[in-house]
């Protein structure tokens, strides 16, 4: 059993990736990090309990057991910028979102150890990815990736005013069947809340590495406003909200989960 990200293996087509949901940093490291950095603000909260259902669903789940600050699961090897000219952060963050250094002066990591958290933290997380994905196709014909994410409602770093509250990505139709954004785009649509697609988030690399179409294997990118769920101020769990934007996540999920049966051979 690994120890850098836990499996749950599904009963369908679909496994949900939750690359930044975890906020647990090893001690050795959070003791390079000024104090406002080893409590990870910047991680997707409670990803993990607003999509609590899928299980039942029988989706499969992908989670790591540490925070982004140790490693962006959702950058590529060459810590490559996904957005050419925008301001982002890298493979190992060394600033907050809100753009404070995470590590103490002169405790940043070096190159040797940006090679040893790839090898530690990021090749088991996407090899299991990899495994997982011929796994469904094998099985089912096809797989599909939904990776979700979320973000607090406002960060100036990267956007102006506040962020939609639901953000699909799919590398500009790239990385899924334009049938199947089309009907997840639908679903938004008529829902109660702001959206967008293909806009600011268009997917980051998870989205854009695994996507394969004509191989049938589709990924689709879903970045939710924290303020869709949670107490912004306080980081707290709001259960009205909850009830609403549930079913909208178990809609979307239903939806794709009905497509890729109308697919498989």
């Amino acid at each position: 059993m690994s120890t850098v990200f836990k499996l749950i293996q599904g009963q369908t087509p679909i496994l949900i990736s939750m690359p930044h949901t975890s906020s647990c940093i090893p001690a050795a490291l959070a003791a390079r990090m000024h104090p406002y950095a080893q409590s990870s603000p910047d991680t997707d909260w409670l990803i993990t309990q607003l999509y609590a259902f899928a299980p039942q669903m029988g989706l499969g789940i992908l989670q790591p057991e540490y925070a982004r600050y140790v490693i962006d699961l959702n950058r590529p090897q060459n810590d490559e910028n996904l957005y050419p000219g925008a301001n982002s952060t890298g493979l190992i963050p060394l600033s907050t979102f809100d753009q404070r250094p995470i590590y103490l002066e002169g405790h940043e990591p070096d190159t040797d150890e940006l090679k040893q958290r790839i090898h530690t933290y990021w090749q088991p997380y996407h090899q299991a990815l990899k495994s997982e994905i011929a796994r469904l196709k094998s099985k089912f014909g096809l797989a599909i990736v939904f990776d979700a994410h979320s973000i607090a409602s406002r960060v100036p770093r990267f956007f102006e005013g506040s962020l939609p509250d639901l953000n699909l990505g799919t590398a500009q139709g790239q990385s899924c069947a334009l049938e199947l954004q089309t009907a997840l785009e639908k679903i938004i649509e008529h829902s109660t809340y702001t959206w967008a697609s293909n806009a600011r988030f268009q997917g980051g690399y998870i989205t854009r590495a695994y996507g394969d179409p004509e191989q049938q294997v589709h990924t689709v990118q879903l970045e939710l406003s924290q303020a869709t769920y949670m107490d912004e101020e306080t980081g707290s769990w709001m259960p009205g909200k909850t009830a609403r934007i549930q079913p909208v996540l178990h809609h979307l999920l239903k939806t794709i989960l009905d497509w890729s049966t109308h697919q498989s051979p």
